[in-house]
Order: structure tokens, then sequence, then C-alpha cells
């Protein structure tokens, strides 16, 4: 009985394999140029969320943090506990947007086809909305 010998005659072309190694070494040349541009597009985002109400406006960067914060004149006329919890719920409502923009980006820039393009996507997400998870956890520690 002879054993099945496999076909190798792909691995022996080397004009084939140069261009197999061409053209993989290209598509790892778009990728890198797409996650370039990717993280450049993340870092610059900066996303406002005011509340329904007037009394407040914050201004979070690429990472949640919280960059600008406009008080309205309605302020006056509310209790300081309500003006609190007002900016740190609208801090989360800003988070939970630069959650999805920054995801939008990874699926405009990486595409949603990939596997890597979508766990990206998924870890920002959950990152940034775990922070925005622990200044929720921190009001209701607070009793807010």
């Amino acid at each position: 009985m002879m054993a099945e010998v496999p076909n190798t005659a792909g691995l022996l072309d080397p004009d084939g394999a140069m261009d197999r190694l061409a053209e993989w070494k290209g598509r790892l040349d778009q990728l890198a140029t797409a996650t370039d541009a990717m993280s450049d597009r993340i870092q610059a985002l900066r996303v406002t969320a005011a509340d329904g109400n007037g009394l407040v406006e914050v201004t979070v960067d690429s990472v949640g943090a919280l960059v600008d914060l406009q008080l309205g004149q309605r302020i006056q006329r509310v209790a300081p506990d309500v003006v609190a919890r007002t900016i740190m719920n609208t801090i989360g409502v800003a988070k939970r947007q630069l959650a999805d923009r920054a995801q939008e980006i990874i699926g405009e820039t990486l595409g949603t086809d990939s596997p890597a393009a979508r766990a990206i996507a998924e870890r920002v997400g959950q990152q940034l909305r775990a922070a925005d998870s622990a200044v929720d956890g921190a009001d209701d520690q607070h009793g807010r």
C-alpha cells in the first residue's frame, strides 16, 4: 500500500511563494495604515453632552476624562445635590456617546468583518462604559 503524498507544488514554487508573501505584506501594510488612522481619530475624539434642563454641558476627551464643564444660569435655582447629580449623569451620557463614536470609528477604519476589529471595538466600549459605571457606583455609594 502506497502512502498518499500531499500536494506540495505551491510550497515548492518560489515565484508563487514570493507572490503570496508580497500579498500578505500588502495586507499587513494596509492594516497598519488603517490602525494608525483609527488611533489618530480616536485620540482626537471629544464628545460634548448637555442635560435636558439646561443646567450643565460637559465635554470628555478620548479616554473619558472631563475636559470642560459649562454651568447654565438655571443652576442658581436648583439644589446643589441636584446640580451635582446632573453633572455626574451628563458625564455618563457623554462617556456612552464617546464609546459609541469610538466603536464607529473602529468599524469605519478597520471594517466590521475583521475579528480583530470587533475585538478592539468591544474592548474600547467596555473600557469607556466601565469608567461610566464607576462614576454611577460612586453616586450610589454617596446616596445620590
